[in-house]
């Protein structure tokens, strides 16, 4: 259900075909591509852009339509085995991105009420997201503030 912070209902989205096993002629080596997966997170892409490089670009020219599928594990446990793990889940970070942009569009545009109440919104996502990780994959004392979410953007960039 789509419904966080809006009346409406939301479209749905398409559910991906069921499949038991890779096609034939994506017959990539599991090694090879979980050797992919690290090198292209070395080179400082997220898991879904991984995911979408494997899919267009494949591992030696043979594209690789499910990672999942065609290794057994997800792109981030792949990742989180060879220690290539992001500190921050993808989402939050997404999350947390758009949250200082907005925030910076908000203190220059201060009559700005629509992007005023979008920050009030994100931020809340952020909190949310932050609680259903903390303890897990964020540290236990970790905190979203927006002073902090700024500098870890910046410290990226």
């Amino acid at each position: 259900m789509a419904r966080m912070h809006t009346r409406r209902r939301g479209s749905s989205g398409s559910d991906k075909p069921s499949a038991d096993e890779p096609p034939e002629w994506s017959d990539v080596d599991p090694a090879d591509i979980e050797d992919r997966v690290v090198e292209l997170a070395e080179q400082g892409h997220d898991p879904s852009q991984i995911g979408m490089k494997l899919r267009d670009e494949g591992v030696t020219g043979t594209p690789v339509p499910d990672v999942k599928l065609a290794t057994g594990k997800k792109i981030t446990e792949i990742l989180e085995e060879n220690d290539a793990r992001a500190d921050i889940p993808e989402d939050l970070w997404n999350l947390m991105e758009r949250a200082v942009r907005l925030r910076e569009h908000v203190q220059q545009n201060q009559q700005d009420h629509q992007n005023k109440r979008a920050l009030q919104n994100t931020e809340a996502k952020v909190r949310r997201l932050a609680d259903y990780y903390r303890g897990d994959e964020l540290e236990p004392d970790f905190t979203y503030t927006p002073e902090l979410a700024q500098e870890l953007i910046e410290d990226a960039e």
